[in-house]
């Protein structure tokens, strides 16, 4: 990733602040996470900002989409994107992944006023009802052995020794004497 010197700075500043911060994630060098809110508390949101080539001229892309978040209806994360964003706007030139993470953190409460949880346990029934019919089929097939032409039969067979049996030594790797 050809990362400019400014962002560069920014990076080695996140790990340094962040370090043994459990809330922080580097995805890698130019995508963070940060869970806002501690573990376990029904107001937690995982932010995720990724840079761009040009940032920080330009707005990172700031994301809500992790997985975490999936009991915080799309209106109410509308609404905290749309603050990170207009944060991002104020700070563009500058190193911002921080600025944004904590404004992120001062204003937990305030983002998520209108934050009701989405019935988790209905979410979990639709997710095993949704997955049921997709893993029946795959049971019944996996039952039936697979049909081989005759020429990929033949050169299994050549491979082994007929009884499907990998001859020894068929992955022994060649020991070169100098």
């Amino acid at each position: 990733v050809g990362l400019n010197e400014k962002v560069m700075m920014e990076l080695e500043a996140l790990r340094s602040i962040y370090e043994g911060d459990e809330s922080f994630r580097e995805l890698s060098p130019v995508s963070f996470q940060y869970r806002i809110g501690e573990n376990g508390d029904p107001k937690a949101f995982l932010v995720e900002i990724s840079w761009t080539e040009t940032y920080p001229q330009t707005p990172p892309i700031i994301s809500m989409n992790a997985f975490f978040n999936n009991t915080i209806s799309s209106a109410v994360k509308q609404s905290i994107l749309a603050k990170l964003q207009e944060a991002a706007e104020v700070n563009l030139g500058a190193a911002m992944t921080y600025t944004l993470f904590e404004y992120a953190k001062d204003n937990q409460e305030q983002f998520m006023e209108n934050h009701h949880p989405v019935n988790s346990t209905t979410s979990v029934t639709n997710v095993i009802s949704v997955e049921t019919p997709s893993t029946a089929p795959s049971n019944k097939k996996k039952d039936k052995k697979e049909q081989l032409s005759k020429a990929q039969k033949r050169k299994l067979a050549d491979k082994t020794d007929h009884k499907g049996e990998l001859p020894r030594g068929w992955n022994w790797v060649d020991v070169v004497k100098v």
